[in-house]
């Protein structure tokens, strides 16, 4: 049924990695309601899932970027992606 997608393991990773990122924001939701709110320094109040989505997408805008002005390998992309995430996690 999955056969006409090339499923390889960098994107079955990938995708476990969302899926387990939405799971953990439901259950921090289900154990603290209100994702504690806040002020960021993009002048927005945000919550956990806020901060969660755009960090992910992001994310996708500096791999997306890395790969048309660098090209592979992406680990520099990586690198600065996950920067980004802690930074929405942090500051935002």
């Amino acid at each position: 049924m999955i056969g006409w997608m090339a499923w390889t393991w960098p994107t079955a990773a990938f995708f476990l990695f969302i899926i387990s990122s939405i799971a953990f924001m439901g259950y921090l939701e289900y154990r603290s309601p209100g994702g504690n709110p806040r002020h960021g320094v993009l002048g927005l109040h945000t919550t956990r899932g806020d901060r969660l989505f755009i960090g992910l997408l992001g994310s996708a805008f500096i791999m997306l970027g890395w790969l048309g002005l660098m090209g592979t390998p992406l680990w520099g992309g990586l690198g600065i992606a996950v920067a980004w995430i802690a930074f929405c996690f942090w500051k935002v």
